[in-house]
């Protein structure tokens, strides 16, 4: 996934994209580059390195010109080096390109163009862009770009500027997001609404397969075969204020201690002081959901560790069998798509690339979709029948922390409204989940407010380099989502298990210098057989960090440290557990010096395959 923004209007454009260029940084960070075009003069600056480091060798402040694009590279086709850092251009040097995608077929395109005589200055695709649009310029851009575009397999959000018409910026748009913002006397493109928001909350979604010529005053857009569409003007609903970081260090600290917020703006509205109102959204008639035969839950990374939790809460609670499936595996088995299967897609972005291609597959065999997205107009809220937005607000750390939380609580909204219509759950356990969940967020909060307690564990194992994590039942994606936590932001080798499984392999690297993270809430169901799993850590010599329910003395006294997080029902334990295992792996990254931002190899939401 990379960065893109691009600007045409009445100022300046170079600190437009480099302030644009910032907030897109967690989209990649490999490399960065910007192009203006003063009069019809082009002027490129691109390097390896962070936005900040790049910009301080090479003063991108320095361009000049009322029209530009800047680009931020998570590398896909070649090295990190300055050669494939965007932009790139043409043999003539006049045609400039930025690129978020994988060109499928640039090997065969690239070979074709090479025998015609065109000089290649890098490894990447996206170069190939560039040469076949030169190959069919007859003096308009917008002409040679559709055209050139008809040849291409794959997908992309494409900037693309001619210097010998200079008053306008082509954007093009497949399977990758790209974002036009409108402004007055000046229009903006962008791979993500955060690089424009202190500019404009008026923006056009490009749909698959659509170019637009975006000009100072003028937006216009076509389909492929030149013909022109009518877009709807859409209104982003988040502020400034959300992008920005507000005294904390990370993004990640500040997402974390957000998640009482956020949860209350989740369920808001959604539920009453002792029923649940979610009926509207979720669009089904009560015959539709007493007809449900089965659920597909399809999502990657943490948003697959959310469906493993909603797999438990819709089973138990709502009597609806459930598979939860990698979206990167879906469409790879030919799956099995019954009459009256459901499909949950499960995204923060509602742009990740192996989520929206299971969407499709299961619509194309005639899945109804349910999704759960934070992002309002991203694709797979799109393509979807019905949509429940998690209201988290922008998360800008890459590390998913709010949405995954927040991922959780959707999920039981639905799952308590599938259970009172199916007559699985009668008035009175409704109202009582309904005040369990409206605990939620103070209880967030208390755990949040022994922040510090979790800084000084962090110090105790912050030079470790192993960990294991271990959880049962409805707990046991937790300890995969704290094991994930700690590798993507630390670079520790983590592993999450169901305790039981620890016998039937990972017991062999118990010592002393393993650290054993035990989620052991106390429950009716799984508390005895956990505190034998610690048993037998302690047994070995190894070192147990338990989550422990407030007030609990048995797991205390034979554990080494103790994180407690407030009592509630079974159900909704993980979104409390998982609060101390963010702290944990973030206080953990920072002591060893790691931008817990910006992960190395990471990026925000993966929108190529």
């Amino acid at each position: 996934m990379c960065g893109i923004i691009g600007y045409v209007g009445y100022r300046k454009a170079a600190p437009v994209l480099l302030e644009g260029l910032k907030s897109l940084e967690y989209r990649g960070y490999d490399s960065a580059g910007m192009v203006c075009v003063d009069g019809k003069e082009v002027s490129v600056k691109k390097d390896v390195g962070r936005i900040d480091e790049v910009d301080k060798k090479l003063k991108f402040l320095e361009l000049g010109g009322n029209i530009g694009l800047a680009h931020s590279r998570w590398s896909t086709h070649g090295r990190t080096t300055k050669e494939n850092a965007h932009p790139h251009s043409d043999c003539t040097g006049k045609i400039l390109v930025v690129h978020n995608g994988i060109i499928e077929n640039y090997a065969e395109l690239k070979s074709e163009l090479l025998k015609k005589g065109h000089v290649f200055r890098s490894d990447t695709d996206t170069e190939v862009i560039a040469h076949l649009i030169e190959e069919d310029y007859d003096g308009d851009i917008l002409d040679a770009v559709l055209r050139s575009l008809k040849r291409i397999v794959g997908s992309y959000a494409l900037g693309i500027i001619h210097a010998d018409e200079p008053e306008k910026i082509i954007a093009a748009r497949n399977e990758s997001p790209l974002i036009i913002g409108l402004g007055d006397n000046e229009n903006f493109i962008s791979s993500d609404v955060s690089a424009i928001i202190k500019h404009t909350k008026k923006v056009i979604y490009l749909d698959n397969k659509e170019v637009a010529e975006v000009s100072m005053n003028n937006v216009l857009v076509y389909g492929l075969q030149g013909n022109k569409k009518k877009k709807k003007i859409e209104r982003i609903d988040w502020s400034i204020d959300e992008v920005q970081k507000h005294g904390f260090k990370h993004f990640m600290l500040k997402e974390i201690f957000e998640q009482p917020r956020a949860i209350t703006e989740t369920i808001s509205g959604r539920i009453t002081s002792y029923d649940i109102a979610i009926g509207d959204e979720i669009g089904l008639s009560e015959e539709d959901i007493k007809d449900i035969k089965r659920i597909v839950i399809v999502a990657c990374g943490t948003s697959w560790h959310a469906g493993l939790v909603g797999e438990f809460m819709i089973e138990e609670l709502a009597r609806i069998p459930v598979e939860v499936e990698y979206a990167s595996e879906f469409r790879y088995r030919d799956p099995i798509i019954d009459e009256g299967t459901v499909v949950i897609p499960i995204s923060q972005s509602g742009e990740t690339a192996d989520t929206l291609a299971a969407l499709r597959e299961a619509k194309k065999r005639g899945a109804k979709i349910l999704s759960i997205v934070n992002v309002r107009g991203s694709s797979i809220d799109r393509e979807s029948d019905i949509t429940i937005y998690t209201r988290a607000g922008p998360e800008i750390g890459v590390a998913s922390t709010k949405a995954f939380t927040s991922q959780l609580v959707v999920l039981y909204l639905i799952t308590i409204y599938f259970g009172k219509v199916r007559g699985i759950l009668p008035k009175e356990q409704v109202s009582n989940r309904v005040r369990d969940l409206r605990m939620i967020p103070l209880q967030m909060q208390a755990v949040l407010d022994k922040s510090d307690y979790i800084l000084l564990h962090a110090k105790k194992f912050y030079e470790k380099s192993n960990a294991l994590y271990l959880g049962r039942g409805i707990n046991y994606p937790i300890a995969l989502e704290g094991a994930l936590k700690l590798k993507e932001v630390s670079y520790i080798h983590a592993e999450g298990y169901p305790a039981a499984e620890m016998k039937h392999g990972p017991i062999a690297l118990i010592d002393k210098d393993m650290p054993v993270v035990v989620i052991a809430t106390k429950d009716n169901r799984t508390y005895k057989k956990v505190i034998s799993n610690i048993e037998e850590v302690k047994s070995r010599g190894g070192v147990v960090i338990a989550i422990e329910s407030e007030g609990d003395n048995e797991v205390r006294k034979i554990v080494d440290h103790n994180l407690f997080i407030p009592k509630n029902s079974y159900i909704l334990t993980p979104v409390l557990a998982v609060i101390p295992l963010q702290l944990f792996a973030y206080y953990i990254a920072d002591l060893r010096g790691c931008d817990c931002d910006k992960p190395r190899n990471l990026a925000k939401s993966v929108t190529v395959e």
